[in-house]
């Protein structure tokens, strides 16, 4: 008994920090999310703070400006995903094949650079990429005999310069996680399959690919949520303009809750996008492995 009694304690010792941190830092902030977006709670006068109910969230699905920001958040999505997955496996496919020696550990290293900058600095080093008279980017298509184009200051542009930034910082990741999923296929396997066809298409789909379901499932989930709360990047680049024309879900969260100062409102729309979060995670797993099954 005694022994169980120590167990349990060390158990308890182990994990009863992380379970706390947890606590705070996960699910503390989100019953506060949930209790302001039932009252409101307006942070110049918080001395009343009243129950609405379900009025912050009626407001919400009512506003035309909420789902003019939710579309361009998922227009910003079906564009960048789809472009990270099929560069990523590209990539991926290109590394995993034999050879390539020091140059492949070289690659390798390099796509882990844009990954370890900040969504901040990303935004910064778009700003001096994408300006319009010194600009990188207008000095490459410069060369080409293409005019300068302002990248920035129309609407189209800015949201064109985001979706290409934001390709560029998270393809390496969806490369490498699909790179780590190509190195479980067996090798006997991969090798006769080979010897069979010559079609990389076939050997992908058939052989690798039933490797890749896990990282796939993780790149979808991950990159999704990451793309629906995308902020600092935005921010820094465009500040959401011009006009309103790059104004994410998240940007329109931050501008209710701190310059409107609605965080009643602000909570229930970041709720809201939480609940589409979590559909569309649902929605990927059951998808993915409902084809697997079949």
């Amino acid at each position: 008994m005694q022994a169980g009694h120590v167990g349990r304690s060390t158990i308890f010792g182990f994990l009863g920090p992380a379970v706390l941190t947890l606590a705070l830092i996960g699910i503390a902030p989100l019953v506060f999310a949930i209790y302001t977006s039932l009252h409101k709670y307006q942070l110049t006068n918080l001395r009343r703070t009243p129950f609405l109910g379900l009025e912050n969230y009626q407001t919400v699905l009512s506003d035309p400006a909420f789902w003019d920001a939710m579309q361009r958040t998922m227009t910003l999505l079906v564009i960048v995903l789809p472009l990270q997955l099929l560069i990523g496996m590209g990539i991926a496919l290109l590394l995993h094949r034999p050879g390539l020696g020091f140059l492949k550990t070289l690659t390798r290293l390099s796509l882990v650079v844009p990954m370890a900058t900040t969504y901040a600095v990303v935004g910064l080093l778009g700003q001096i990429m994408f300006n319009l008279k010194y600009g990188v980017v207008n000095q490459l298509i410069g060369f080409l005999g293409v005019d300068p184009v302002n990248w920035l200051g129309d609407p189209t542009n800015a949201f064109i310069a985001i979706a290409f930034w934001d390709v560029w910082q998270w393809t390496p990741f969806c490369a490498l996680v699909l790179l780590a999923g190509l190195t479980t296929v067996p090798g006997e396997i991969e090798e006769a399959a080979r010897l069979e066809t010559k079609k990389w298409w076939t050997v992908l789909r058939h052989v690798q690919l039933p490797f890749l379901i896990p990282g796939l499932t993780a790149i979808l989930i991950l990159r999704t949520a990451d793309t629906l709360k995308l902020f600092d990047m935005v921010f820094t680049l465009t500040r959401g303009g011009p006009g309103s024309s790059t104004e994410l879900i998240s940007l329109l969260i931050q501008r209710v809750g701190f310059r409107v100062f609605d965080q009643g409102l602000a909570s229930a729309q970041a709720i809201i996008l939480l609940i589409i979060t979590i559909v569309l995670s649902q929605l990927y797993i059951r998808l993915i492995y409902r084809e697997v099954d079949q």
